[in-house]
């Protein structure tokens, strides 16, 4: 998978490596995600808490017996500074399957004012639950490219006019 964006690796790096980056992107949209632990290491532990906020949700993970906050952590493999991270996180939500990792690796590649990230991932016990998990991937990298548009947008707002 890739997605491209209008972001230097650093900003892109950022986003991906500080709480308050993570926290403007990281989950769905229709959650809250807030960080509880973040180890920027090989061996340590990014661990955060998702909880849903629109009624809609609230209301289906009740009536499922679901909790509406949910505890995850993924556990960081490799760090290399503005070009790679690879992560394992746990898949311990699914009924009746064991508990195991996925892993994952993001590479930030820069081509002219923009960065390609290429995602690969371990596919899941089943291929229903490798594309489940595909599109909600799909979903989160759309949602880090609206945050950046949104940063781009309020550069540009804060730029002074230059006519007279």
């Amino acid at each position: 998978m890739m997605w491209t964006y209008r972001a230097s690796p650093g900003e892109l790096w950022d986003l991906w490596t500080t709480k308050d980056g993570l926290e403007s992107w990281w989950g769905p949209e229709e959650f809250v995600m807030r960080t509880r632990k973040l180890e920027l290491r090989p061996g340590g532990v990014f661990e955060y808490a998702i909880t849903a906020m629109d009624v809609p949700q609230v209301e289906a993970l009740t009536e499922a017996g679901i909790p509406i906050t949910r505890i995850s952590r993924l556990t960081f493999l490799e760090l290399v500074p503005r070009k790679r991270i690879s992560y394992k996180i746990g898949i311990d939500y699914i009924p009746e399957v064991k508990p195991y990792d996925v892993s994952t690796t993001i590479e930030f590649n820069p081509v002219d004012k923009a960065v390609k990230m290429l995602v690969a991932q371990e596919p899941m016990h089943s291929a229903e639950w490798t594309q489940t998990l595909a599109l909600s991937l799909d979903k989160q990298f759309n949602r880090l490219g609206k945050v950046i548009q949104a940063r781009r947008d309020a550069e540009e707002e804060a730029k002074p006019s230059t006519s007279p």
